[in-house]
């Protein structure tokens, strides 16, 4: 059911222009539908903070349960930006105190770039640490993305995560572990999912943390766990809610670090993403741009246009399956009659303000 545009967030409205249904605030308010609030704590750095946004977002706006639901993004201060992105954090995003005042029926947590060996060293280690806390004392559900499914293994169960001998780079086939389980209720028992990580938590330490593995892949490892409590958090190691393009921009940004003479040597194929004739394509520009780059000559542009419309998503229906069953579970529990205290003294005829 529908996302609500309560803010003037970029996203809403190129959500709205790719096909999602997004309410106005204004049509919102109007209709005896449940409302349910999410946060999203974007750790992400400055250029995946908006493309961050929109994969959540969307992911929840097409689950199908009846509820309109209102998307809280939020970040951390201790998070190094650019102006421009401190002025988009500043103008779109909630104060953490805020949604602390108002409550909220569920939280994600996206991953974060890292610089230190240990995330014990993290800037944004205690504040992290801090919402954690609050939201398990205080919100329906966690759903913790990556990082963020280290960071917590890390301080709460004292699982820290291993470094992988190279990256785990590409798209994964994955087989249901536990069929009982609602989160993975009518999902596909085989499934695929993104991975981007350098670092893993291994099956041995979700279960000596106490956790229940529900998908895991032979390639890749665990990709979803849950605490032993069916829902309370939920661990995500992959990336389902990737778009279509984005291991191809991730591998564009590493070929022009190796061709600014930022990285060695010329990336790898994310696994299992090109067909083969993909391949050949990336091929010939590698050989170009290393032919050009010695020659002193102006570089090939990327063809990022032409391979764009070679790829396949084959993870995102039952990424949207999971989230969905998710969804449910959050519905189910959630005090039906809760009051939001940031709502109080709001005109709900015009909660934006925009008649003013």
């Amino acid at each position: 059911m529908p996302l609500v545009a309560h803010s003037d967030l970029p996203t809403f409205e190129r959500l709205k222009r790719e096909g999602e249904t997004v309410l106005s605030a204004d049509h919102a308010i109007h209709q005896e539908i449940r409302e349910l609030h999410i946060g999203l704590l974007n750790m992400m750095p400055d250029a995946a903070l908006a493309a961050t946004e929109r994969q959540f977002f969307r992911l929840v706006g097409e689950s199908n349960q009846i509820a309109q639901f209102y998307m809280h993004p939020f970040t951390l201060p201790e998070l190094k930006r650019s102006a421009e992105a401190t002025e988009y954090v500043q103008r779109y995003y909630e104060p953490f105190d805020r949604l602390q005042a108002g409550g909220l029926d569920a939280l994600i947590i996206t991953g974060a770039n890292v610089s230190q060996p240990d995330l014990a060293l993290e800037p944004f280690w205690e504040p992290l640490i801090e919402i954690i806390g609050w939201a398990q004392e205080h919100v329906t559900s966690i759903l913790c993305s990556c990082l963020a499914t280290h960071a917590v293994l890390q301080f709460k169960h004292g699982q820290k995560r291993r470094r992988l001998p190279a990256k785990r780079w590409g798209v994964y086939r994955h087989r249901v572990m536990d069929r009982t389980h609602p989160l993975v209720n009518d999902v596909n028992t085989l499934f695929d999912v993104p991975h981007s990580r350098f670092n893993e938590i291994g099956r041995d330490q979700f279960e000596a943390a106490g956790l229940h593995v529900l998908a895991e892949s032979r390639e890749a490892g665990v990709h979803l766990a849950v605490s032993e409590d069916l829902f309370r958090v939920v661990y995500f190691q992959g990336h389902p809610e990737y778009d279509i393009h984005s291991l191809l921009k991730e591998y564009k940004r590493e070929v022009v670090r190796f061709a600014k003479g930022e990285r060695e040597d010329y990336p790898p194929f994310p696994e299992n993403y090109f067909t083969l004739q993909t391949q050949a394509i990336l091929d010939e520009h590698r050989d170009r741009l290393i032919a050009a780059r010695a020659k002193g000559e102006p570089l090939p542009a990327f063809p990022e246009d032409l391979i764009a419309s070679r790829l396949h998503n084959t993870w995102h229906d039952t990424a949207e399956e999971v989230i969905n069953n998710w969804i449910g579970k959050v519905y189910q529990v959630t005090n039906m009659d809760r009051k939001l205290p940031f709502m109080e003294g709001v005109d709900r005829d015009d909660p934006l303000g925009l008649r003013a």
